[in-house]
């Protein structure tokens, strides 16, 4: 009776492991499942406009552009993250007959007066060192690539460069100007997201005015624009 009890536990023990391997497989696979994406990589695209006054004139798409590197931290086991990052913001904003002084050396402020050429473009652009900073909902957090997202957050920024550059209609001379005179070096932004997946729609006010003060008009950049988020 034990030879056969014997003789039968050893016909069903490779049957037994190849169970328990299947098990051990299943585990696996739901854990790898379970891990979420951190969104690491976020980059956003942009209408940038001002709230300026009315004797400042901007026309077209303004345009921004913004990309930056986060790492997220989640809190406990809830569908509520933190998040910081470090990464670069542009933008581009276009003038309507108008173009900005800033080689004016005993000047103390920049001026924006009629254009002094005809401009077939003038813009602005401006290059901003940033920290973004998130606090961060998934409604699916076993795999954040899915289900609806929201951000809430504070953008902090160092300006790195700044410079004017117009394309004169006539003659396809282009003037350019690399200064970061009379603008605020630091720049601080709330900001917002709201989407599906790896797309969002986003929006950053800032809470700085473009120029120091006294140093040129009052002047508060905003974007609205698409944000992509994964890895």
């Amino acid at each position: 009776m034990i030879k056969r009890l014997a003789f039968a536990a050893i016909l069903l023990l490779p049957a037994t492991l190849q169970a328990q391997d299947v098990v051990k497989g299943s585990s696996n696979t739901a854990t790898q499942v379970e891990k979420p994406a951190r969104d690491f990589v976020m980059l956003q695209v942009a209408y940038e406009g001002w709230k300026a006054p009315d004797s400042i004139n901007t026309t077209g798409f303004g345009r921004a552009f913004n990309a930056y590197l986060c790492y997220d931290f989640p809190i406990g086991k809830s569908n509520f993250s933190f998040a910081g990052g470090i990464g670069i913001g542009t933008s581009n904003v276009y003038l309507k007959d108008q173009e900005i002084v800033l080689n004016d050396t005993a000047a103390p402020a920049a001026t924006f007066i009629p254009e002094t050429r005809d401009y077939k473009k003038y813009k602005l652009t401006t290059a901003y060192l940033e920290a973004p900073f998130e606090l961060r909902f998934f409604g699916n957090k076993i795999n954040r690539n899915k289900g609806f997202k929201a951000a809430a957050g504070l953008r902090v920024g160092t300006l790195v460069g700044a410079h004017v550059k117009g394309k004169d209609a006539d003659t396809k001379i282009v003037y350019k100007t690399n200064t970061k005179n009379y603008l605020e070096n630091w720049r601080f932004a709330v900001t917002g997201r709201l989407g599906w997946g790896n797309f969002s729609l986003y929006g950053a006010y800032n809470l700085t005015n473009l120029y120091k003060d006294n140093a040129g008009p009052t002047i508060t950049p905003y974007q609205l624009g698409l944000c992509i988020t994964g890895l």
